[in-house]
């Protein structure tokens, strides 16, 4: 029999000789605990179909490929922050996503950073094609296993238009609103095998997300065993997201309305926790809490964005926020009180061995100097109120958009008076909020990149040791497109690289 392991490896087209590439740790089609089955065995039981759902939520924060940097989601999330302005890497450190910072892995073919991205996603739509496919067909002498199929094939479809969301931003141009986006985006695979294809347009992958959605949205309800998997909210969120990204303001106010209803914003206190309890913090929407037995020290999204987490790349180089967008808000805003202008972080008791860097941040805290766990944020109602303000804004509905955006900034910052600029410096205000909202949380390139804006980390704190003197980068520089990898331009003869 085959095992759900070597099936789960196979990603796009690439050949079995790559599988080693993997690390054997976190390849598993699992639950929790740690459990392998065959394939055949996957498809004879409701809750072994949802069996295969649950492995991938889990490799959403426990897949590791190349190395412990390569931490599933969280790890692309710090790369995605990495290329941009407003994550400050204050020192090298040992070395961690510095290639990243210096815009040296998406230029790379054969880079390991520049490869992880496309296995990890198209690892996680060869499985979700898997149960899409083969779900209609598992036995449902129930109505509560018919219910648990339906459950995990709509998570199926919401996988599958997450990681091609995902997938299309990276390695395709930038979504043009109102144009026909016949640019390359990435090869759309709907069934899990290994013949060659060549690359979608990116409206293509954009109509294949849409309808992906579509597909979950009839399947999902509110019911949902935990906040790390799917339900009709989070795929509203997602929806939310990828019309702002497509300029389909009209369809992303909706959604982002729809979504944050039951996810209230949370307190000043909760703000200043750590975030670092997925369950404890009723914003989060959608996120992985990282199980106590399963975390994986050093790779784990703490390991390197928490400031208490005692290991050498947390000593060496903690985590500063761009110091120019932390001096454009007042400290009255409670976000503010994530990071210390002078380093020291008295509060947290950190010992001698702790490097000290103005402005570093203490946002993530790990469980503790020697439990690098933090539960890993995937999508927040902050977002929701963001994407409805900016959406409404680009519509001209600047009434609208105000009371939406005076109803969050008023939870951050109880001094704000409310929002007073107008037309494009009113929106800016609304993507500064963004900037240091999700500061941390893997958006801040994607955001550049869909705003058609530049890389600019001039006039604030950025080491030009670190950033290796990568200060600014052009708008229609080709470098904001990662290259194909080159395992699969070997693997499928069908794959056109991008331009360097």
């Amino acid at each position: 029999m085959k095992s759900i392991k070597k099936q789960y490896i196979k990603w796009a087209v690439v050949l079995s000789v790559f599988t080693g590439m993997v690390s054997c740790q976190s390849d598993y089609l699992e639950t929790d605990p740690t459990t392998a089955a065959s394939e055949e065995a996957a498809y004879s039981s409701a809750s072994n179909l949802m069996a295969i759902i649950n492995g991938m939520h889990r490799d959403m924060y426990y897949r590791q490929n190349d190395n412990q940097g390569q931490n599933g989601q969280g790890g692309i999330m710090i790369m995605m922050d990495a290329l941009a302005d407003d994550l400050v890497f204050p020192s090298t450190g040992n070395g961690w996503y510095v290639s990243t910072v210096r815009w040296q892995d998406q230029v790379n073919e054969n880079a390991s950073n520049d490869f992880y991205p496309y296995q990890f996603y198209y690892a996680l739509i060869r499985n979700a094609n898997l149960v899409i496919a083969n779900g209609p067909s598992v036995p449902a002498p129930n109505a509560s296993d018919a219910a648990t199929i339906k459950m995990a094939i709509g998570e199926a479809y919401a996988f599958r238009a997450f990681c091609y969301y995902m997938l299309v931003q990276i390695y395709g141009k930038r979504y043009v609103p109102g144009a026909a986006n016949t640019q390359l985006g990435v090869p759309i695979r709907l069934v899990a095998n290994e013949v060659p294809l060549a690359r979608n347009t990116v409206e293509e992958v954009y109509a294949q997300i849409n309808k992906d959605l579509d597909e979950a949205a009839a399947r999902l309800t509110g019911t949902r065993t935990t906040k790390s998997h799917f339900n009709d909210k989070v795929v509203l969120g997602l929806r939310a997201r990828i019309a702002l990204t497509q300029g389909n303001y009209t369809a992303a106010a909706a959604a982002a309305k729809s979504a944050r209803v039951g996810f209230p914003l949370m307190d000043n206190a909760t703000y200043t926790a750590g975030f670092n309890s997925l369950a404890g913090n009723n914003e989060w929407m959608w996120g992985a809490t990282i199980i106590a037995d399963q975390g994986d020290t050093f790779s784990n999204f703490g390991a390197y964005m928490s400031r208490n987490f005692n290991s050498t790349n947390i000593r060496q180089a903690p985590k500063a926020i761009n110091s120019k967008l932390f001096l454009s808000f007042p400290s009255t805003d409670i976000r503010t009180k994530n990071f210390d202008p002078s380093g020291a972080h008295t509060a947290l008791g950190l010992p001698s061995t702790y490097s000290k860097f103005p402005y570093t941040s203490q946002k993530f805290l790990a469980a503790s100097q020697a439990d690098s766990r933090v539960d890993v944020p995937y999508m927040r109602a902050a977002e929701m109120y963001l994407i409805e303000a900016e959406a409404l804004a680009r519509l001209g509905d600047e009434a609208g958009s105000k009371i939406v955006f005076n109803e969050f900034a008023k939870n951050r910052n109880t001094a704000y008076p409310g929002a007073t600029s107008t037309g494009a410096a009113y929106i800016t205000e609304i993507l500064n909020s963004r900037r240091l909202e999700f500061w941390g949380e893997g958006f801040r390139f994607l955001d550049l990149k869909r705003l058609n804006l530049g890389l600019d980390r001039s006039g604030a704190n950025h080491s030009s040791v670190v950033t290796n003197n990568v200060m600014t980068v052009a708008n229609t520089d080709p470098r904001w497109e990662f290259l194909i990898p080159r395992a699969e331009i070997n693997a499928n003869p069908l794959v056109v690289q991008n331009p360097l």
